[in-house]
């Protein structure tokens, strides 16, 4: 079975009780945004799913997710997906917005993810180290890091019993080869709960806004043996590169150019020996705790020696 002709029937079983659709009409829908349009399919998923939800006159959080399959956390690996889990809490932080509940870091045997609980929802709390069994989550993912939505259909039930968590951090070191496209100062989506980078001043999900900027670095460590992409988000990109969010809009300002930026970054990294540590969400390791661990100042230098370890 296709990719597509498996999302197609999610969604259908999705909409099942709401709409009269076959999964040969959602799949046509999502082959003609994939195949003509080019758009990714799991982008192509969150605009069908969309269209059916303005048909049915439905917001997400009223959308059951059928029959739903148990996983481990680390078995995630797609959006908008029903899922029910076995979790503890392993930590919670402060909302950033009156719209969140909660939000913080849910862990099983396989490891760790990020959950979100929505104000609306207005489900029980969950208390930190509490295990719970969590029927009807939803699976989101923003650039290849996955992550769960509590909503209003998902049950929430308390289990006395405990739960092992198992590590899913990486350490790694290497000299910095590379800052990727994407990187510096760049402008997120504002739009409560969506945090997208914006494309030509536009989000993927909400369309034209006026975004908020952020720092961030995308980059590329090389070990000698193997490269390997690191996210750093805001607090790692000023502390790595030793500039500040109000810095860098300044710089560009005076440029009249976003781009230098990430100039003035790349000058200072590559050819630097680094020592990172944190999760990894697909192909990235999402940097929590960095160290300089010095090297060579000229970047073909530093390929050549990571080469040669």
């Amino acid at each position: 079975m296709t990719d597509l002709r498996q999302h197609a029937e999610s969604i259908a079983d999705q909409f099942s009780e709401h709409l009269d659709i076959s999964t040969d009409e959602v799949e046509s829908r999502l082959e003609t945004l994939v195949t003509e349009y080019k758009i990714p399919a799991e982008e192509a998923r969150r605009s069908v799913t969309n269209h059916y939800l303005d048909e049915a006159g439905l917001d997400r959080d009223s959308l059951g997710g059928g029959s739903n399959s148990e996983v481990q956390l680390t078995e995630i690996d797609a959006a908008e997906q029903w899922v029910d889990l076995t979790v503890k809490v392993v930590d919670l932080w402060e909302p950033r917005s009156d719209s969140i509940a909660q939000v913080g870091l849910l862990g099983d045997p396989s490891g760790t993810l990020k959950f979100t609980k929505w104000a609306k929802s207005d489900l029980p709390e969950l208390e930190e180290d509490g295990v719970y069994r969590l029927e009807n989550v939803v699976t989101d993912e923003y650039q290849g890091q996955f992550s769960v939505k509590l909503n209003r259909t998902t049950g929430i039930s308390e289990l006395d019993e405990e739960l092992e968590v198992g590590d899913d951090e990486t350490e790694i070191e290497g000299a910095f080869v590379d800052v990727q496209s994407g990187s510096g100062l760049i402008k997120r989506c504002p739009e409560e709960g969506c945090t997208r980078v914006l494309q030509n001043g536009r989000c993927s999900e909400h369309g034209e806004v006026e975004g908020e900027f952020d720092l961030r670095i995308k980059g590329v460590l090389d070990d000698g043996r193997e490269v390997q992409e690191v996210i750093f988000d805001k607090e790692a990109t000023e502390e790595v590169a030793e500039i500040g969010l109000d810095e860098a809009k300044q710089m560009a300002m005076d440029a009249l150019d976003t781009t230098v930026v990430a100039d003035e970054i790349r000058g200072k990294l590559l050819g630097r020996y680094y020592r990172v540590r944190g999760p990894t969400f697909g192909r990235y390791v999402l940097a929590d705790a960095v160290e300089e661990l010095g090297g060579p100042t000229d970047p073909e230098e530093t390929l050549i020696k990571a080469r040669s370890i």
